[in-house]
């Protein structure tokens, strides 16, 4: 008889997410030895960490009450329309792009195109970004997105102040009018570096020999379009940068920066059809002069050719520049916004110059309609020039407070940051219904008047016109039919490879499922269509959400405090950092700005430091790839005086659980120090330690790794940070809209709450697993990868692991002894598993010459296998090149990855069949992604770098 009690769930969403079946996970457990995933916990946790106690999480729930959950808080979000503008506006995304962009897993679950031949359509799409923004800012080099126009604006700073070689005490000058949000991340990068940022008006202000730097905003935030040439010109004179913070719509009316002098441009390029999402995640934009290329933070696209002289693209100069260079990197950017970017990019393929011209001039009419209806109004307009914004100046607060509350009452939020005016930003999505509402508003009169017989004046300054061509390259103008543009971006899919696929098995990145119930919320109005400064009270829905995450990810870790500013891991790191530093400032030990980094630790680390105005000491690692505990005493005693922190990465980078990390934060404690734990490799802890249990002090999440936001080729991302509770009153703030935090460290993102689109993603994860399903997918996780190992034993060697043999949730297989064996190298190997169908593991870091493998707890047993098989067959092909059987010059190996024109030519030069080359697995050509170019020769491309769509002659079928 069955009662309430038996009746069986409806569905278990951790039997979805986890991929190994209850067999599969026997037979895992049995070929390690082991009887129970409780015992590998056990065995592989060390005992000074490991947990029992169960976390505190609402109960796992089935995916239909999730989404009705969701539901809830989207209908608890009030979607007004909203005139804010202040850089971030509506816009209407193309629903081409939304379905087969936005709404793909071929496009949001691929990786970072570390590995060229199979990421050709991510980076072709790349690469029209760049071209669309070097196009529109008239500056050749352009990046392939950043994080959000303010932080945009901030590694501008950084980058100037490189190549003025600014010195100690060097002045930054900044527009007043700028956004504010702009200015305050600004002042809070400066002020960890140790820059004088001065908030000053431009047009008047002296620019000395000691100022390396200026920031203007065009247009700026109250709407004005400002004729700069003359302040750049004054700049120049002395030596200094000029950047200018722009708006991607506007730049297809107005000249643009490169023309009058800007040496750099940055901006948001969410109106190119990207939502608002309450504040991101957004792709913003970096261009500059071609003398400064080598100093661009971020990532370059550049065309390169492959092995047969095709053109191929790839990322050029920087890649991964943070890890390999370290605290000497030009910046801690690890994460873009590539699937942001994208959109961007093909949302002005979409439209092509005559679209993007045809949208820009509507809105900077329909503005003209509304600054002349206003002064048909007797209202006085603060400028005589705009693009899309118009700050109408008022008599006094009484009358602001009646126009904004005749707003309220129509549903419509005006900016609202002075009690003597009000701002209108007008956007793609406005119409002349539109403009009668607004003048209704400020007429006080219940009937708009008739705007039929206004003439729209000109917001334009002549000589600020546009007069240059733009988007004149033919992939921005073959695709109007949706027929053509549905097939282009079909073709750029085709030619990546993304977990749609297979595995990606990359160490540190932790590639697992981005299941669909967790992925549709995000597509809703309630949570896309609000803007970041719209009044709280309009985002209780929002609120809720938050509150609870903050909960659950502080729970999850055993902190107390969470804030969600950070939207990327490398602003999470600087985020820590910065809360550390605060909080000894406030007890007088502002001295303290040592940072000791260990080698295991995650490769972005040093180079956060560095931003956070930090000197780095790098701390040694023994032979086992632990932390030499006898280094880190003597580095803490020497530096006790001006001992800041640590940073941990844990388990380490070396994929081991570091079995004295509760020494190491008694050690850097002892000493005056507080623990930064990198949660970069949280994935292999969740229900089974807390980093605040065994001595951490901050700890930022990877969203994008371990909580399910899928990487969206190499962003969006989020990095939230939780802290103990004596710096609860130093995390990030927002002069916009103010966080309540009282002594805080300063403002880190755009937006308040950084990307908070993607945190439902992240919500639904956990609700969906609760907390036994969570602790199943970290031990998992340990499992699979201890099995890959276990099973490559006596093929590759390992490189670290604990004393019996043990690794967390990724390890490290040394190939470098085959480079003298059989002349074959790690890339060899990462070119060759493409041939299987396979992405490469993780290639070279952190030690050059290996690779790291994360296989995930969401890969199912058969994939992993297949997995495994792969890298045995190579291995064995390196054995025949050992044994004089395969030509040591010209094998599978050196001559991967083999292409489809490759293996069907006439000709074929090769001691190896073409079976062979393109099916060394029976199933590979069934399953396997083929590289639409053969391997990418990367030192020619940054010997030779063309940074946008190059001309048709060289790479017509390449662009589309």
């Amino acid at each position: 008889m069955t009662s309430l009690e038996s009746l069986p769930p409806r569905d278990r969403f951790v039997d979805r997410h986890v991929g190994p079946r209850e067999d599969d996970v026997g037979a895992m457990l049995d070929a390690l030895g082991l009887a129970s995933l409780e015992e590998l916990a056990e065995t592989v946790v060390p005992a000074g960490i490991r947990t029992d106690r169960p976390l505190e999480l609402p109960p796992a729930a089935s995916e239909e009450e999730v989404l009705a959950e969701l539901r809830e808080l989207a209908a608890d979000n009030e979607v007004w329309r909203s005139w804010i503008g202040m850089g971030y506006h509506d816009c209407v995304t193309p629903p081409v792009l939304v379905r087969n962009i936005l709404e793909n897993p071929g496009w949001y679950t691929a990786y970072t195109p570390y590995q060229a031949e199979i990421a050709q359509g991510r980076l072709e799409a790349l690469l029209v970004f760049q071209t669309v923004v070097s196009d529109l800012t008239g500056l050749p080099i352009a990046n392939a997105s950043l994080l959000d126009e303010a932080s945009a604006a901030a590694e501008a700073m950084t980058m100037s102040a490189r190549i003025a070689r600014a010195g100690a005490g060097a002045r930054y000058l900044v527009d007043a009018g700028c956004h504010p949000q702009t200015i305050a991340v600004v002042r809070t990068r400066a002020e960890a570096q140790g820059i004088a940022a001065e908030v000053v008006e431009a047009r008047e202000a002296e620019i000395g020999e000691d100022v390396f730097g200026v920031l203007l905003q065009y247009p700026t935030t109250t709407g004005e379009v400002v004729e700069w040439g003359g302040v750049a010109d004054r700049a120049r004179e002395v030596g200094a940068l000029v950047t200018a913070a722009t708006d991607p719509l506007a730049l297809v009316l107005l000249a643009p920066p490169g023309e009058w002098g800007a040496d750099i441009a940055v901006g948001n390029s969410q109106r190119f059809g990207v939502p608002l999402g309450y504040g991101g995640p957004h792709a913003a934009f970096l261009a500059t002069r071609e003398e400064h290329v080598r100093q661009v933070p971020g990532r370059i696209i550049g065309v390169s050719r492959d092995s047969a002289g095709r053109d191929a693209y790839r990322m050029a100069l920087q890649t991964r520049e943070q890890h390999i260079r370290k605290e000497r990197a030009t910046s801690n950017v690890c994460t873009a916004q590539v699937l942001l970017a994208v959109v961007a990019g093909m949302y002005a393929v979409w439209h092509g110059p005559e679209g993007l011209e045809r949208i820009a001039r509507r809105v900077h009419g329909l503005t003209g309609l509304l600054a002349a209806g206003l002064e048909r109004l007797g209202r006085r307009l603060a400028h005589d020039s705009w693009f899309d914004t118009l700050t109408v100046e008022l008599d006094d607060p009484g009358d602001t407070e009646r126009i904004h509350a005749a707003a309220a009452e129509r549903r419509v939020n005006l900016r609202r940051d002075h009690s003597t005016s009000v701002g209108i930003a007008l956007d793609e999505t406005a119409g002349p219904g539109d403009v009668a509402e607004l003048l209704a508003i400020f007429a006080d009169r219940d009937d708009p008047p008739e705007i039929g017989d206004l003439a729209a004046e000109e917001g334009v300054p002549p000589p600020l016109e546009r007069e240059s061509v733009f988007l004149s390259h033919p992939v921005f103008h073959r695709h109007r039919s949706e027929t053509a543009m549905l097939r282009y971006l079909k073709r750029l899919e085709n030619r990546d490879f993304s977990l749609v696929h297979g595995m990606i098995p990359l160490g540190s990145c932790t590639m697992k499922l981005n299941a669909a119930a967790e992925m549709i919320p995000i597509g809703w109005p309630g949570f896309a269509s609000i803007h970041p400064f719209a009044p709280v009270e309009q985002a209780a829905g929002y609120a809720a959400l938050f509150a609870d995450l903050e909960e659950w990810l502080a729970e999850i870790t055993g902190f107390e405090a969470t804030s969600l500013q950070p939207n990327a891991g490398s602003q999470g790191e600087l985020a820590g950092l910065l809360v550390i530093r605060a909080w000894h400032r406030s007890r007088g030990e502002g001295e303290r700005t040592t940072c000791l980094v260990p080698e295991s630790a995650h490769g972005t680390n040093p180079a956060s430091a560095v931003m956070a105005g930090m000197e780095v000491v790098t701390v040694r690692t023994d032979d086992a790839g632990n932390i030499d505990v006898d280094d880190l005493r003597a580095k803490a005693e020497e530096h006790a005086a001006t001992l800041g922190a640590i940073m941990v990465t844990y388990p380490s980078t070396h994929g081991v659980f570091e079995p004295r990390i509760r020494e190491v934060c008694e050690v850097v404690h002892e000493n005056g120090g507080q623990v930064y734990i990198d949660g970069a490799n949280l994935n292999a802890q969740v229900g089974l330690a807390r980093p605040g249990d065994y001595g951490g002090d901050v700890c930022h999440l990877n969203l994008h790794k371990t909580f399910c936001i899928p990487h969206g080729g190499g962003g969006p991302g989020m990095g939230p940070i939780c802290v103990a509770g004596h710096l609860a009153d130093f995390l990030p703030d927002h002069p916009v809209v103010p966080l309540g935090i009282g002594s805080s460290c300063g403002t880190v993102s755009a937006a308040p709450w950084g990307s908070p689109s993607i945190l439902p993603i992240s919500w639904a994860y956990l609700r969906l697993m609760g907390p036994e399903g969570l602790r199943r997918a970290s031990e998992v996780a340990l499992l699979t990868a201890n099995y890959v190992v276990r099973r490559l034993e006596g093929a590759y060697a390992l490189l670290y692991a604990d004393p019996d043999g043990w690794i967390g949730h990724e390890g490290i297989l040394d190939t470098r002894a085959f480079r003298r064996s059989a002349g074959v190298d790690v890339e060899d190997i990462a070119k060759r598993l493409m041939d299987y169908g396979f992405h490469a593991p993780t290639v070279s870091f952190p030690v050059p010459g290996t690779l790291m493998v994360e296989p995930t707890e969401s890969e199912p047993k058969e994939e992993v296998d297949r997995f495994v098989e792969a890298m045995l067959a190579i291995r064995e092909e390196i054995g025949e090149i050992e044994r004089g059987d395969a030509d040591p010059g010209n094998n599978p190996l050196k001559n991967a990855p083999h292409t489809l024109e490759e293996v069907t030519a006439e000709g074929w030069d090769h001691p190896y069949t073409r079976e062979r080359a393109a099916r060394p697995a029976p199933e590979a050509a069934a399953r396997k992604v083929w590289p639409p170019v053969g391997r990418v020769d990367a030192a020619w491309g940054d010997r030779n770098l063309v940074p946008s769509c190059p001309p048709p002659e060289g790479a017509d079928e390449a662009s589309g």
